[in-house]
Formats: C-alpha cells, sequence, structure tokens
C-alpha cells in the first residue's frame, strides 16, 4: 500500500484512542490492520491511507459506505483535537468499550481470572468538566484558544470545548480580546516568543466559584491589574485570579511560581457534604458528580466499620479521606506537596473533622513514608489503605513496602487501567487477592476511564518482617 491509496473496509472494533479497527483483505487471506480515525464498529466505509508502517496502516474517512447502527452524529466543531474519541458513538456501547478496556489491560498484565464490573456512571455527557488548560497561539485574525490536534502542538481552536461549561468560553473569549486590544502576544514554542502561554480555568461545580489562572511567559502581564479587574467585574462568579510564571522551555503547563491579581488565591466546592478550599495547583477531580460516585464505591470497598484507622496515601487536599472520616476512628493522610497538605488541614479544621491528620511524605521512599505519622500515632499495619496514585500508578518500593508491612486491606483507585492491572499483578504475587474492579466512567465521550479495586491479604500469607 501507498499514501493516498483508497481502501474499502468493515470496521471490526473501535480502540481507547477513538481509531476503528479494520483489516484489509488479500483473497481469502486477513491483511494487515489498518486504524481509521473516528471509525465505529459496523462501519463499512472507503479510507484514505495517510500513513504507511511496516506492521499497520493509518487512515482517514473518505466516504461512508453504510454507517454503524451505533453510531451518533457528531456536533462538536473542534475537529481533531483529540479529546472526544467516542463523541461519534452511542454512549452505552462507550461504556462496553471502556469496561473490555479494563478487562484487557488485567489481561495483558496475565490476570485472567480478574472480574471487571460494568461500568459505573452518572450519566452527563457534556460541560462536566470543572477544569480546563487551553493553550494560546496567535491565529490569522489574533489570538485563538483551543486545544492540541492529536499528535502535535498546533492549536485546534475549542473554547467553546462542549466537555467546558459554557462560561469557560466566555472567560476566555474575553481574555484573548483584551490581548488583542493591547497587543498582548501568545507565546511561541519555536521561538521562544511571546507572553501568554495557556488560560487555566478552575470551577466550583455546587458553588459556581471560577478560578482564571494566566501562564506566562515573564514575570508579569501588561496591565495584568486592569485585565483581572475587567473579569471579575463582568463575571462575578470570578473569584480568584491568579498569574503562574512558566519561561521554561517544556511541555509543562504550569511554573512553580503563582501570585495573586485579584480576589483569593482559592476557590471553594462542596463534595460528598464537605466544603474544600482549591487552590491552584492543587489536585481535584476534574467531574464533580462522577467523583462523589468514585468516592462512594471506594468507600463500600473499604467496608469501614467505624473502629478502624484509614491511611490515605497520595491524599492530595484529602477528599477522600475526609469523605470517609465519618465512618472510620481516624484518617490519616500523607502527600508530598506540601501546599496540598495544609489545604487538607484547612479543610479538615473548616468542616469540623477532627479525626483526621495530614503528612507530608514520598510515596517513592517508602521506608521514610509513615515515619512522621507513626511518631505521633504509632503503628499502624491494622489501619485500611486507600490509594490513590498518579496515571503512571505506584511504585514496586510502595507496594513491597505496604505488603511487607501487611496492611490486611488496600482499596486502589486509579485513572490507568494498565498501570493499576500492573500494579495488582505485583500485589498478586506479594500475597494479595484481587477483588472485583469497577470502573466509573469520570471522562465520558473520552478514551480514559477511572477504577476502584480492594486488595485483601491472603489469610495463609504473613508478609511481615
Amino acid at each position: 500500500m501507498q499514501k493516498n491509496d483508497i481502501v474499502t473496509l468493515r470496521i471490526e472494533e473501535i480502540n481507547n484512542l477513538g481509531y476503528g479497527v479494520g483489516h484489509l483483505q488479500d483473497a481469502d487471506e486477513r491483511g494487515p490492520v489498518v486504524f481509521v480515525r473516528d471509525g465505529v464498529t459496523g462501519d463499512e466505509l472507503e479510507a484514505r491511507i495517510i500513513k504507511v508502517n511496516r506492521s499497520y496502516l493509518v487512515a482517514r474517512i473518505e466516504r461512508m459506505l453504510v454507517p454503524s447502527a451505533l453510531r451518533v452524529e457528531n456536533a462538536c466543531a473542534a475537529v481533531g483535537c483529540g479529546g472526544c474519541v467516542y463523541r461519534q458513538i452511542r454512549y452505552e456501547h462507550e461504556l462496553e468499550l471502556k469496561r473490555e478496556y479494563v478487562k484487557n489491560a488485567f489481561r495483558k498484565a496475565g490476570l485472567f481470572d480478574v472480574s471487571v464490573e460494568p461500568v459505573l456512571s452518572v450519566g452527563a455527557l457534556s460541560a462536566y468538566r470543572n477544569k480546563a488548560q487551553y493553550p494560546v497561539g496567535n491565529g490569522k485574525n489574533g489570538m485563538v484558544a483551543g486545544f492540541y490536534a492529536t499528535g502535535t502542538h498546533r492549536i485546534v481552536p475549542a473554547a467553546d470545548c462542549r466537555l467546558q461549561p459554557q462560561i469557560f468560553s466566555e472567560i476566555v473569549s474575553a481574555i484573548c480580546a483584551f490581548c488583542d486590544r493591547e497587543r498582548i502576544r501568545a507565546y511561541d514554542e519555536e521561538s521562544g516568543k511571546g507572553l501568554l502561554r495557556h488560560i487555566y480555568l478552575r470551577r466550583g461545580t455546587v458553588t459556581g466559584e471560577v478560578m482564571v489562572c494566566l501562564v506566562v511567559n515573564g514575570e508579569r502581564l501588561p496591565k495584568e491589574r486592569i485585565l483581572a479587574g475587567e473579569l471579575c467585574a463582568r463575571f462575578p462568579q470570578i473569584k480568584s485570579v491568579m498569574l503562574n510564571v512558566n519561561r521554561e522551555n517544556t511541555n509543562v503547563v504550569l511554573g512553580n511560581c503563582y501570585r495573586l491579581l485579584e480576589g483569593r488565591e482559592w476557590i471553594e466546592d462542596d463534595l460528598c457534604g464537605l466544603r474544600f478550599r482549591i487552590s491552584a495547583g492543587a489536585f481535584y477531580q476534574v467531574n464533580h458528580d462522577a467523583c462523589e460516585l468514585l468516592y462512594q464505591t471506594a468507600q463500600q470497598k473499604a467496608a469501614l466499620t467505624g473502629a478502624e484507622t484509614v491511611l490515605d496515601l497520595y491524599c492530595g487536599i484529602g477528599t477522600i479521606g475526609l469523605s470517609m472520616a465519618g465512618q472510620a476512628k481516624k484518617v490519616i493522610g500523607i502527600e508530598i506537596v506540601d501546599e496540598a497538605v495544609e489545604r487538607a488541614r484547612e479543610n479538615a479544621a473548616r468542616n469540623g473533622v477532627a479525626n483526621a491528620y495530614f503528612y507530608c511524605g514520598d510515596a517513592s521512599d517508602a521506608q521514610k513514608l509513615l515515619e512522621s505519622a507513626e511518631a505521633v500515632h504509632g503503628d499502624v499495619s491494622e489501619a485500611t489503605v486507600i490509594m490513590d496514585p498518579p496515571r503512571k500508578g505506584s511504585t514496586p518500593a510502595l507496594i513491597e513496602y505496604l505488603a511487607a508491612r501487611g496492611f490486611g486491606r488496600i482499596v486502589y483507585v486509579s485513572c490507568g487501567p494498565d498501570t493499576l492491572a500492573r500494579d495488582c499483578a505485583l500485589f498478586q504475587r506479594l500475597g494479595y487477592e484481587i477483588g472485583n474492579v469497577t470502573p466509573v466512567d469520570m471522562f465520558p465521550r473520552t478514551g480514559h476511564v477511572e477504577s476502584v479495586v480492594c486488595l485483601k491479604r491472603r489469610l495463609d500469607v504473613d508478609m511481615r518482617r
């Protein structure tokens, strides 16, 4: 096959990157695999080859011959941004695909007997995100904001993304218009020139409070106070305008230095009946309602009776641990980010939670992880562990340490099925039984899915040293 050749295909399945998967037919034999962007299981179509690889081909849809019964109209105007990879299929099928994605992750890790339950969902498919980071660029008619096209740093204008609340679109448009008026240029990655790099927005789903954070390639933005004042006057929901300095030649969005321009350094939101204070750099789940469902699922798997100590690893600002504090004797949270630990302590005090304690510790340094906590609370080996690591998963050192300490019940919350399966395989080798995995659709229309599983130490295994 050559680039630009036209082929006729039937789409057999969809992967988690949103590509339909088909095969060329060579006489009676199955030919090379072809990945077709936006193809849907059951589509019969003509596709144009856009990439030729030794073991596979990539194509785009040229002409639809027979559309799949699973296909729905894709109303998104931001074609090619790479976010909503399942916007073109029925939601019921999306949930089936995500369940299969989790199953396959465990099969690849050699865990064929693990049971994966149907994906839980709250059903909201649009405007569910409470956080967005828009890269900005210099367009022909002024500053543009949107998201990077798949596999590139080319900006697809998408200020009005369907996954974000409408107010985000209005704020982004106002900032771009201000920059055009004041002749403020967007940062250019190739030349390293220009000022505004990203527009970073957060919103409290229940409170409606909004934070605006301007990421700049410099110490300040011209007329930054005027911009902040205009934004707050036009949008009374804005309670915080921050400036973040990032002068590095990097793909990382945020730098380490924040400065308040208007309002306060945080916004607040209600989650699981508690009020949380959220700073610019703090982790907070992007889908409020699905997050409550996720935490309820984790709490059910923890099976707390009120007599347990809960050890909350990777605790962030304390959301999971504080949501369980009412069902536990004591909550001990561990987090590497100092600011997040301070926010967690403040959140506990603000909500009148007197049985939650938070400490700074590095999960990658397992031997020192619990030193501060155990100096105050004594041995915590009988605690129920809750762990919610980043997408890259936990570390072998931490998993081996938890097993060596003999923790009997570990509830693992994960946003990466592959790393979850990898870590569960290690837990199993160290003497743990893997319970049913429950996926939760935290990110509808995207290829991502959250999961929760409970690991129990086998009674015939004693890993203590």
